[in-house]
């Protein structure tokens, strides 16, 4: 009989579940896209529902649930915080226990009952987690490992390396002096949501200058040779408070910190991009130390920083390894899979085999589907108006769409695991159009005008568009622009300051260029997902390009949509021209007109 282990993760952010069998990824998905709340931390009874679901199995096949870090130790560390900064912290004190006495110290119990069966139960390392969703799934045999995110259990980076089956940690940092914790830190000081505006601080920051770099290095953190750090404490709050930054953060900066949604000023784009380089510097410096280490050619990263797709991008360029791999879903919801992995691997002690070239996570598309025939009775039933299309007509009418300049949603196959749209939950445009990016920004995704979008390029030609010549199917590497395809700026152009940069074209394909020239770069093959592909082949045959702007199919605040329910309402409360749901194409303007009786905006209206 086969092994079925379920991993799941819970109770901080970006819940989910994973569910593989003997060893081969079976299902993944986070939870927040079936209760349609964003990064949604509750148990993730959805999710782990829809992945027996798709291996035809119930709770009573499994042989265990994975758990993805240890509560106890995490218990220890919020308790000796609290004691150790009392009475600071009796308002944090109180309100974090009021959680972990009702639900977080019964973790097994909880599992159990929502699953419904008295399954066993087994408790994972936080980091160990991160660092098996990253080794396990890669094509490496063996492999240097970094793993870096805000804190788990105490510990918040550390380093090591995976050999076959076997994962060993050398080295790591402890509470409070945290990366994760740092950039969240200036995400919330700029005026951004922890957890979840960090991706806003990373797309800011080439609006400003790393004017504060010294600032931060001489008082905020100490930064060693070897990477290693501390931050000193005194400019924080997340220890004993309920926010992340102290009033000694404002007297460092000049002022308190920016109010949400009020106008980002430089002040805001110099500190974003000052605490960018600081933690390239941070990810650099370790990655150096784990290579002379090791001595290893390849990386896995994983943990919340590891989607920091600009500090990546130099980590590959300028770093000392061959070859990198990050885990798409490299935050606490693939902690879900890491758990489940090192249950087979590390206690089962079963082989690994790879592939030495193809990783494990099969495109990273292992949501839930849905056929032709579901989405056709689902059109029926809202009396929406479509085409249905046959396998070569599709790419070539939804190509001749983008290349008159439509934005469309793409909905086809398995939904993507982790954070980015991967061309499963997409919506697409045309990468030449000077207008797509604040069309898409102000009329369709509702977020602000500053924010870039991503190129998925075929892999073939990448290296002609982007200083890029190997994979980056998971959209978690960032490239310059190819020197040839810039357009370099007019003296009045180089006098402009941060968001008044924003509407100058700097390449051939100005809605995928960053304003420093870069771009997040989807490599795609066609084994990969082969419609997506032939779209942009087709998109290739009449433009010349073989790259389209991809963005998550969802508007600010709103997960990934899930369903062609979920699809088709975002198409309607947006500016999106059309939808293709599977084999159909939808017309915006053939569609009963569209009624809801509340402004669903101040749903998602902060973020």
């Amino acid at each position: 009989m086969p092994t079925y282990i379920l991993g799941i993760s819970a109770f901080y952010h970006d819940s989910a579940a994973c569910l593989i069998r003997d060893g081969e990824i079976v299902a993944a998905a986070q939870e927040e896209r079936f209760t349609r709340v964003k990064h949604d931390p509750g148990f993730p009874g959805n999710a782990a529902r829809y992945c027996l679901q798709e291996a035809g199995i119930e709770v009573k096949d499994l042989h265990c649930v994975g758990f993805y870090d240890k509560p106890l130790m995490t218990f220890e560390r919020l308790l000796e915080t609290h004691l150790g900064t009392a009475p600071l912290g009796i308002r944090l004190y109180w309100k974090s226990m009021v959680v972990w006495l009702k639900e977080k110290l019964w973790i097994p119990q909880l599992i159990q009952k929502e699953l419904g069966y008295d399954v066993p139960v087994l408790f994972g390392d936080h980091h160990e987690s991160h660092a098996a969703s990253a080794f396990y799934p890669s094509p490496y045999e063996e492999a240097a490992i970094m793993t870096l995110d805000g804190v788990g259990e105490w510990t918040t980076t550390s380093y090591g390396y995976g050999r076959g089956s076997e994962i060993h940690t050398l080295a790591d940092i402890k509470f409070p002096h945290s990366l994760g914790l740092l950039y969240s830190a200036f995400t919330y000081f700029t005026g951004f949501k922890v957890n979840s505006g960090e991706y806003k601080l990373m797309g800011l920051a080439p609006y400003g200058e790393p004017k504060y770099v010294d600032r931060i290095l001489d008082n905020v953190i100490d930064l060693k040779e070897d990477g290693s750090f501390k931050l000193n404490t005194r400019y924080f709050n997340y220890i004993s408070g309920l926010t992340m930054t102290s009033p000694a953060m404002g007297e460092l900066f000049g002022g308190p910190p920016r109010q949400p949604e009020t106008p980002l000023t430089q002040r805001e784009m110099d500190i974003a991009r000052s605490c960018q380089v600081v933690t390239e510097e941070v990810m650099l410096r370790i990655a150096r130390t784990v290579h002379k280490e090791t001595g290893l050619k390849n990386l896995c990263m994983a943990g919340g920083v590891a989607l920091n797709c600009v500090g990546n991008g130099r980590v590959l360029r300028e770093g000392p390894f061959e070859n990198i791999w990050i885990q798409p879903a490299a935050g606490d919801a693939g902690g879900a899979l890491g758990v489940a992995l090192a249950l087979w691997y590390h206690h089962l002690g079963n082989e690994r085999v790879v592939d030495g070239e193809k990783d494990a996570m099969r495109a990273s598309l292992l949501g839930p589907v849905y056929d032709d025939d579901e989405i056709g009775r689902f059109i029926e039933g809202q009396g929406g108006v479509a085409q249905k299309l046959s396998e070569d007509e599709l790419p070539v009418r939804v190509a001749e769409q983008l290349a008159a300049g439509k934005v469309m949603g793409f909905f086809q196959g398995r939904m993507e695991f982790g954070p980015r749209a991967l061309g499963a939950r997409s919506i697409i445009g045309d990468p030449r159009s000077t207008e797509t990016q604040s069309v898409m920004n102000l009329k369709i995704k509702f977020r602000e005008s500053f924010r870039p979008f991503a190129p998925t390029v075929l892999r073939e030609h990448v290296h002609e568009y982007f200083e890029l010549d190997t994979d980056s199917p998971y959209m978690l590497q960032v490239a310059p622009i190819k020197e040839e395809r810039q357009v370099a700026m007019s003296e009045d152009q180089e006098q402009l300051f941060g968001i008044e940069k924003l509407n100058v074209p700097r390449s051939d394909m100005p809605a995928v260029t960053h304003v420093d020239y870069s771009a997040r770069v989807q490599t795609l093959r066609r084994e990969d997902n082969p419609r997506y592909y032939d779209v942009i082949k087709a998109f290739q045959s009449l433009t010349g390009y073989p790259v389209v702007v991809n963005t998550s199919f969802n508007v600010r605040g709103e997960p990934i949509v899930l369903s062609p329910e979920d699809a088709y309402r975002c198409f309607m409360r947006t500016e999106m021209d059309f939808l293709v749901l599977g084999s159909y194409l939808l017309d915006k303007q053939d569609q009963p007109q569209w009624h809801e009786e509340k402004d669903w905006r101040e749903e998602f209206a902060l973020d």
